[in-house]
C-alpha cells in the first residue's frame, strides 16, 4: 500500500530555513521532518512512498541519493592506502520511494491528482510533509475500510496557544486554564483515500477548500479521532519546540524506538 507525502510547499513561515531547502528537509534532531514521518509509517509496515515534489524538489532527491553515502555515516579512512573509505554502521531502511514532480506552485489536491498514474491500489495513505504524531495508522486504515466512504481524515484537538479564562458577571475569574486543548476537532493531516477521490480532483484543485468540502457535502468523508500526540511544524517556533523535545528525550512520535527497545 502506498503512502503519498506532499513535499512541494515553500514553507513561507519557515523562511529562516526554506530559502535554501524545502520545508520537508528542515531538521528535527539532526534528521529532516520527512524522515520522521516516513519512519512512523514504516513502523506500522507501510514502506512504499510516493513523494509529491515541488519547490526545491531536487534537494529531496539528493538527500535520499546520498542516504547511504559518507556524509551521513561514520567512516574509517586509511590515509596511507589508496581506495575509498570504509563506511561504518548506518541505517537499514527497506523503503521504496517514487519521486514525482507535481509542479512548482500546484495546489495540494492538484499534486495528488498528478500522482494518479502511480497510485494503482484500491486505497492509499496521504499526508502533509510537516506533521508528526503517534497515530495508530493500522487503526486508521481499518476504520477507513469499515465504513466504505471515499475518504477518511484524522482529526485532532491541539492545545490552544493562549490561556483561557471563565469570568462571572462581576468580572471575577472563576477558572484559568493555560493552553488547554480546544473543544473542537481540526484536520490532523493523516488521510486514507480510495481511488474514487480522483473523481473529486482536478489538475490544480485545492484539497482542503474544494475536494474535502465536496466530499463532506456528499457524505463521503469520515473522521478518525486521534487523542494522542500530534504536532505540526509550521513556524520557526514549532521547529524550536520539536527540537527541544527531541533534545530532552520527550519524543512521543518516535514510536519506532519503542519497538526497538521492547
Amino acid at each position: 500500500m502506498k503512502t503519498v507525502i506532499l513535499c512541494g510547499g515553500r514553507g513561507m513561515r519557515l523562511r529562516e530555513y526554506t530559502e535554501a531547502i524545502p520545508k520537508v528537509l528542515v531538521e528535527i534532531g539532526g534528521r529532516p521532518i520527512l524522515w520522521h514521518i516516513m519512519k512512523g509509517y514504516a513502523h506500522h509496515g507501510f514502506t512504499d512512498y510516493v513523494l509529491a515534489l515541488g519547490y526545491l524538489g531536487d534537494r529531496v532527491k539528493e538527500f535520499f541519493l546520498d542516504y547511504h553515502g559518507w556524509r551521513r555515516r561514520d567512516l574509517r579512512l586509511r590515509l596511507g592506502e589508496a581506495g575509498p573509505p570504509e563506511l561504518l554502521g548506518g541505517n537499514r531502511e527497506d523503503w521504496t520511494i517514487t519521486f514525482a514532480g507535481t509542479g512548482l506552485d500546484t495546489n495540494t489536491g492538484g499534486r495528488i491528482k498528478r500522482l494518479e498514474p502511480y497510485l494503482t491500489d484500491d486505497v492509499f495513505f496521504a499526508t502533509y510533509g510537516d506533521g508528526v504524531s503517534d497515530i495508530d495508522l493500522r487503526g486508521l486504515l481499518a476504520f477507513h475500510r469499515s465504513h466504505g466512504r471515499v475518504a477518511t481524515v484524522t482529526v485532532v484537538q491541539p492545545r490552544l496557544g493562549l490561556g483561557v479564562l471563565d469570568i462571572d458577571a462581576n468580572r471575577r475569574v472563576t477558572r484559568f486554564d493555560e493552553k488547554p486543548r480546544m473543544d473542537g476537532w481540526v484536520n490532523g493531516g493523516f488521510f486514507v483515500f480510495d481511488r474514487r477521490v480522483f473523481d473529486y480532483l482536478e489538475d490544480n484543485s485545492d484539497l482542503e477548500r474544494e475536494c474535502l468540502v465536496r466530499l463532506a457535502e456528499e457524505g463521503e468523508l469520515m473522521a478518525y479521532q486521534h487523542s494522542g500526540f500530534w504536532a505540526c511544524m509550521d513556524t520557526y517556533k514549532d521547529n524550536v519546540d520539536l527540537n527541544a523535545a527531541w533534545s530532552c528525550g520527550h519524543v512521543p512520535w518516535r514510536i519506532w524506538e519503542e519497538a526497538r527497545i521492547g
